[in-house]
């Protein structure tokens, strides 16, 4: 078209799986075409970064205007970085990754987004704390938008029983960036005909929140730890908690007290008690920040996930309780869970006893018939009576559980961990904390916890030669981090070929 003043309207909205994307994407296709214009809707699916990424792209353009020119007009069917107006995204990290993009300019786009969190694939899998720093998130996308709007719009939707495509609606009304009222925009709601009271109040809210001041994210919370109590009903744990009192200092106590319920609630009493008298040896160096470090990295340890702990948490009533929470399920519907699980040939051979099952992964025809048998994953109703009933009898797996292969491995390991603890800590306290925190590169089962005890033992082969160097606190935190920040190893290869030049 020769009418090069008049442009079109370009919106691209990023959105996850089941929140309503689609339907917002048809939202402002009927509110445009009912209120003069022309519009072109696309979808792009993406791969699951969390429930399923897609890109919807709309260009809307003024029908008067195509009708003078006496032509359609041509529009695009991708966003182009650079050339996009308004941009909505239902989370903050889609946000960023709009900015990312390019998607984003200071020059033109309105961009309107959630602030809350849904942890990416990549964030839940990394070795260390992988989670993207939302300040740092919001600081980008202030920086690269002309205009951000922004506000928690599933805290609105969760208030107002909705889903977070109403709120970008409302959003979308309160920026002002379309040329369309309040009344037209609530009537294309009233068109869709389904939850529409719900999605109005959700509009609604969110249509004011977006021409509030934006409030800043808050703080990150420390993790709440619980006071002791007094006394317990039950003689052991009672036993456990003076004991507590009794023994350690009282800066130390409200960090082991977490360690005692973390080992109670995944043993029982007598482990716990294990757990007291290792850190026991620990306390005795006198000091107070190696003794919480270690209470709360060998609790960690102690409490190792394997197949007898997921299923233990699989079946517990308040995690059906918390799914029925989620998924907002009413006294009229019924709620079926299925789980899929796979496990590989060592996980079950970790369960058995510990001869049984390091010769069952050492034979031949029976190690290759349980894996013909365990190749492919099975899906197991546990909203089920059967589905229920085989977790449950795995779970009750957990008495036999100090015979098993996977704890005579784990206990050794720990043990080992401890000495080396000991025998830094009257001569280089620093190191003997470094050594407390390689803990953390031991977690998860399966891939990750291999590849985690790979770098561990990389550590600790590593630790003779730094036990030489003035700085070998320092060098072991650097060579820690690099094994936290790449699962493949090669971000450690190379710390650790630095280290010893």
């Amino acid at each position: 078209m020769s009418g090069a003043s008049v442009q079109p309207i370009k919106i691209a909205i990023l959105a996850m799986g089941g929140e309503g994307g689609g339907v917002l994407a048809d939202w402002i296709v009927d509110l445009a075409e009912r209120n003069g214009y022309l519009a072109q809707s696309t979808s792009v699916a993406g791969v699951a970064q969390r429930t399923g990424a897609t890109i919807y792209y709309l260009e809307l353009f003024p029908r008067a205007a195509a009708e003078t020119e006496g032509a359609s007009p041509v529009l695009a069917l991708i966003p182009t970085p650079g050339d996009v107006d308004v941009l909505l995204a239902s989370e903050l990290m889609e946000a960023g990754r709009a900015v990312q993009r390019g998607l984003v300019t200071k020059d033109r786009t309105t961009l309107i987004a959630s602030t809350h969190r849904v942890y990416a694939i990549s964030e839940k899998s990394a070795l260390g704390d992988g989670i993207a720093d939302s300040r740092a998130l919001e600081a980008a996308c202030i920086d690269a938008a002309q205009r951000f709007v922004r506000f928690d719009m599933a805290a609105v939707a969760e208030r107002q029983g909705s889903v977070i495509s109403a709120v970008l609606f409302g959003a979308l009304c309160g920026a002002g960036v379309l040329p369309f009222g309040r009344e037209a925009f609530e009537a294309t709601v009233q068109r869709g005909g389904v939850g529409v009271a719900a999605s109005l109040r959700a509009f609604g809210e969110a249509a004011t929140s977006a021409v509030a001041k934006p409030q800043p994210l808050p703080e990150p919370a420390a993790a709440p730890i619980r006071p002791l109590p007094a006394r317990h009903a039950h003689p052991p744990v009672d036993a456990l908690l003076q004991r507590l009192r009794g023994e350690f200092p009282e800066p130390v106590q409200a960090v082991l007290g977490e360690g005692l319920r973390r080992l109670i609630d995944y043993q029982d009493p007598a482990y716990a008690q294990l757990y007291l008298d290792r850190m026991a040896a620990i306390a005795r160096h006198g000091d107070d920040a190696l003794t919480v470090d270690a209470a709360r990295h060998l609790a960690l340890w102690m409490s190792y996930e394997d197949t007898v702990r997921v299923a233990d948490l699989k079946v517990r009533a308040t995690r059906f309780q918390r799914v029925q929470d989620e998924t907002k399920v009413n006294d009229r519907q019924l709620l079926g869970i299925s789980e899929f699980l796979h496990p590989r040939l060592q996980e079950i051979c970790d369960a058995l006893p510990a001869g049984l099952g390091r010769w069952l992964l050492n034979s031949g025809a029976p190690r290759r018939v349980v894996e013909r048998f365990t190749a492919r994953g099975r899906i197991v109703r546990t909203s089920s009576l059967r589905g229920f009933l085989l977790l449950y009898a795995l779970a009750g797996l957990r008495r036999w559980r100090r015979g098993s292969l996977r704890y005579a491995v784990e206990n050794a390991h720990i043990e080992d961990w401890l000495a080396r603890i000991h025998r830094c800590a009257s001569t280089d306290p620093a190191l003997a904390l470094e050594i407390a925190r390689c803990q953390r590169l031991v977690k998860g089962y399966g891939d990750t916890h291999e590849r985690g005890r790979r770098n561990f033992d990389r550590l600790m082969a590593a630790l003779p030669a730094l036990t030489e160097r003035p700085d070998a606190a320092a060098t072991l935190q650097r060579l820690r981090d690099a094994a936290l920040a790449d699962e493949h190893g090669r971000a450690l290869d190379a710390a650790l070929a630095g280290a010893a030049t």
